[in-house]
């Protein structure tokens, strides 16, 4: 592999970042760097390590979130997907950020082996482009009960780009989330200087 072949650039969303990968072809296959541990913590200046992955298959039409993580206890993600393509959405929902309620388009596919970072605080909705696509979902630890919430992917006030012609297809759990006006009125977001005392935290461990 070509050296720095993996590129880390952080979007106009603060804390967010594009992992892109250029291609490196041989007689056979062509090849891309997916992921390098170092490359990324030195991008978003504190320690990513994954300690747990997921894969979610789904339809075209299917909408997942929105999902983010909040407390000690949150987690960052690196999401690609790693068949057929998707739009992804992140969202600021820390509650005191100078970006909440701002968001970042991404459309990814297996085509370009790219993926968007989410650090611990922001929420993260996808939507299926094609039949059988394939999502992965890099974490830096696993799901903790209590950890998480979910606010509405389709409120009209966030009025996310989802470009729908059709009702989407969505789990029971996702179609009865809260707006964010809710979530917030009921104490569920992160805050979002928390959320940067969570993320100097994890820098200043990793030096000690």
């Amino acid at each position: 592999m070509d050296f720095r072949s993996l590129e880390i650039s952080e979007l106009a969303l603060a804390d967010v970042f594009l992992v892109s990968s250029r291609a490196v072809e041989d007689d056979v296959v062509v090849r891309y760097e997916a992921f390098r541990q170092d490359y990324v913590e030195e991008a978003i200046g504190r320690p990513f390590a994954i300690r747990y992955s997921d894969l979610s298959v789904a339809r075209r039409r299917v909408l997942r979130g929105i999902h983010g993580s909040t407390g000690p206890d949150g987690r960052a993600r690196l999401l690609c997907c790693v068949r057929g393509a998707a739009v992804h959405i992140v969202v600021d929902l820390r509650v005191g950020s100078p970006d909440y309620g701002r968001y970042e388009t991404l459309w990814l596919d297996h085509r370009t082996a790219a993926g968007v970072f989410v650090p611990e605080g922001l929420g993260h909705a996808w939507l299926a482009l094609e039949d059988d696509t394939v999502v992965a979902c890099h974490s830096s630890r696993p799901h903790t009960e209590g950890a998480a919430y979910t606010v509405s992917a389709l409120d009209p006030a966030l009025a996310l780009p989802w470009g729908l012609t059709r009702a989407p297809l969505m789990t029971d759990d996702d179609l009865a989330a809260p707006t964010a006006a809710e979530a917030l009125a009921r104490g569920l977001l992160p805050a979002y200087e928390d959320c940067l005392a969570l993320y100097a935290g994890s820098s200043r461990a990793a030096t000690d």
